[in-house]
């Protein structure tokens, strides 16, 4: 099963999204695919995809853990570590076929089928106002959806907590997630993303002022290098009943060692498309579950990431809830083809196979080229 070409296929989405997925072709004829999509960088990826063909065309395409190995000080940083993830997927979806089952069965067997979801509803909310996250998030209930997640700090930078309009954005952020948890009412988890906006003390004066709400978890309110603040951050949301979630751009396995080992989070979020793939996760979880922490694999981009993340969380024993995301744009279910990835009573089942179980629709792609973003989704400064 000789690997005969690695290309990117991309698919513009909206004004302020693209998706990049990973073909690659056997000389057989076969196709696996797998998602490498990373905001900001479509320009960055075909480079590293380029280099991962150049060692690996020609080569069996079963020998995945030694053509997709991910290595954490990699020049190539994030891009890197997001290409060759997608090799790894695609790889996993091309064995599978080859075994004839479902990357699931290949990965050890599903524990759970559907797997439950929960709603991202960040992109798809316009206006980005208490109104609009509501109306937004009671889109969601009325899908089924029994768990929600926001992202409403928008203007928020702890380096620029000199300028008073902090204030005004962090009051604004936290009018939308009381309007979000009056929308859905008290039997509807709700978590809140702050996308490493705060300062540690900020993040622990937010802790306070969202314990009334009564939130699920608090995600990634500080840079994963405070760790020592990060620990005490959970002990704070612990106090005050929520969870501490975060880590959804790290790669690799020694990445997460430290996170495990000072027991930074009650929740990791590795991503299929940056952290190294099916087998990297796979360990990242068995580690995280020595130490009692649950894993809710980060996945609020299209839909080949997606149906890889419902085969690898059918698997794990210390999974929690998978994020998707929902309502940005009908193409998540329209650009692909086989499995049906319809979002029912906030699960999905897991696709049946063989492999991944569905493929982009590459005409569809063609007609949809990838769109350079001319103002970033986050500040530059996050990431």
């Amino acid at each position: 099963m000789r690997i005969a070409d690695i290309r990117i296929v991309g698919l513009n989405v909206t004004p302020k999204t693209n998706w990049l997925f990973l073909r690659v072709a056997t000389e057989s004829g076969r196709v696996g695919w797998g998602e490498a999509t990373l905001a900001n960088h479509e320009d960055t990826l075909p480079v590293e995809v380029a280099r991962i063909a150049r060692d690996a065309v020609g080569k069996d395409a079963r020998d995945r853990g030694v053509l997709a190995r991910l290595l954490p000080h990699a020049p190539g940083g994030m891009a890197r570590h997001t290409a060759v993830s997608a090799f790894e997927q695609a790889l996993t979806d091309l064995a599978a076929q080859d075994a004839g089952v479902p990357i699931a069965r290949l990965l050890g067997g599903a524990r759970r089928d559907p797997v439950t979801l929960y709603a991202n509803i960040n992109r798809g909310t316009d206006p980005r106002t208490p109104e609009g996250f509501a109306a937004a998030a009671r889109r969601a209930v009325a899908q089924g959806f029994r768990a929600i997640k926001l992202a409403p700090f928008d203007g928020v930078m702890w380096e620029d907590a000199a300028d008073r309009a902090q204030r005004t954005h962090v009051a604004a952020g936290i009018a939308c997630i009381a309007a979000v948890r009056d929308a859905v009412g008290p039997d509807v988890d709700v978590m809140v993303d702050c996308h490493w906006r705060f300062s540690p003390a900020g993040a622990a004066a937010l802790i306070r002022d969202l314990a009334p709400l009564g939130l699920y978890w608090i995600e990634c309110p500080i840079a994963e290098a405070n760790l020592p603040d990060i620990r005490r951050l959970r002990g704070l949301a612990n106090d005050r009943g929520m969870r501490l979630a975060g880590a959804e751009t790290l790669a690799g396995i020694g990445a997460y060692r430290p996170l495990v080992e000072t027991g930074a989070y009650d929740v990791l979020m590795p991503d299929m498309k940056h952290a190294g793939g099916h087998a990297e996760i796979q360990r990242i979880a068995a580690l995280a579950h020595t130490a009692g922490i649950e894993v809710a694999p980060h996945n609020p981009t299209g839909p080949v990431c997606h149906a890889h993340s419902l085969h690898l969380c059918a698997t794990l024993p210390n999974f929690l809830i998978l994020e998707v995301q929902f309502g940005e744009s009908a193409l998540f279910q329209d650009c692909v083809t086989g499995a049906d990835l319809t979002f029912r009573d906030g699960a999905a089942a897991v696709p049946p196979g063989p492999g991944l179980g569905i493929a982009v629709d590459e005409a569809l792609a063609a007609g949809r080229p990838v769109v350079p973003v001319p103002r970033p989704w986050l500040d530059p400064r996050l990431g």
